[in-house]
């Protein structure tokens, strides 16, 4: 075994933040549940819907997340205002993808290579949002649309390496419809990680990020209130949120000043876990993002 040095060490502290809120999350040797029918989903709508109508979110909203022998998954389940016809003729395209993603704070460049097939999507990742574009960790995924019926949608992006040894990158959504005019949606994420990248989340979490909370409730505080998971789930969690209101964003708006309005608002709406800027600050840094090459 190649030996960690203390260089590859202090790499990795420094990247800890970046290769965590990849958001793709820390899924070790498995990988987000593959739903290939839309009859699947539609048996575990019918099995969440106790969890969906009492939804501590404020919005029929299912959060999983969970931390294997070497990493973590996460996926979001929700009920959108959309139908699947309009999700697959807003989400079909990897451009459509890259608009979407690029909401998140830290991705800070994204751009389509169609003359691959699959056509490839690279996205560029800081490690915190105020670093330069240029010292972006880039990862090139593979873009698939697996089924874009009036009663299904499902597409996928697929990345087999990344930075500091990680792998198998793998982003998922899935809808069905519910009723006329809306949506049931799955979305998933995962990456294998590396011992680099374990060492980096570590370290991370034992600093900036110690402080941070995640949704789900592991106690109580001795005042009362709800005592929320800290630690690699927290960020787990905080992240999968944040990549499911971008793409809820992005349907809702019809230009990238209302995708961007629209995700700051929803993300505010649980401040305490995902506040980091103020809006202007934002909306000027995503401005800025759009524009670089």
């Amino acid at each position: 075994m190649r030996a960690v040095t203390y260089r590859s060490l202090h790499s990795a502290y420094r990247l800890g933040l970046g290769i965590a809120t990849l958001a793709l999350c820390l899924a070790g040797l498995f990988v987000a549940p593959t739903h290939a029918h839309a009859t699947t989903l539609a048996d575990t709508l019918k099995s969440m819907q106790p969890e969906l109508d009492r939804s501590p979110f404020g919005r029929p909203l299912v959060l999983r997340a969970r931390q294997g022998a070497d990493g973590l998954e996460g996926e979001v389940f929700a009920i959108v205002d959309h139908s699947p016809s309009e999700v697959s003729r807003r989400l079909a395209l990897p451009q459509a993808w890259c608009a979407a993603m690029l909401l998140h704070l830290d991705n800070r460049s994204c751009s389509v290579d169609g003359s691959r097939s699959p056509p490839a999507l690279t996205l560029g990742v800081v490690r915190k949002f105020d670093q330069p574009v240029q010292s972006a960790n880039r990862i090139v995924f593979a873009f698939t649309v697996h089924d874009a019926s009036p009663s299904h949608f499902e597409a996928q992006l697929f990345a087999a390496s990344g930075p500091l040894g990680t792998s198998d990158y793998r982003i998922r959504l899935e809808a069905i419809p519910v009723g006329e005019h809306r949506s049931f949606v799955h979305f998933a994420y995962a990456y294998r990680t590396s011992t680099l990248t374990d060492l980096g989340l570590q370290a991370y979490l034992a600093t900036l990020g110690r402080t941070k909370v995640g949704f789900s409730e592991v106690g109580k505080n001795p005042d009362g209130t709800a005592e929320l998971v800290r630690g690699a789930q927290g960020l787990l969690e905080r992240n999968a949120i944040r990549y499911f209101l971008a793409f809820d964003a992005f349907l809702d708006g019809k230009d990238p000043l209302a995708w961007r309005s629209a995700w700051y608002t929803s993300t505010e709406k649980y401040a305490r876990q995902l506040h980091e800027v103020d809006r202007q600050t934002y909306l000027r840094l995503k401005a800025a993002d759009a524009l670089a090459p």
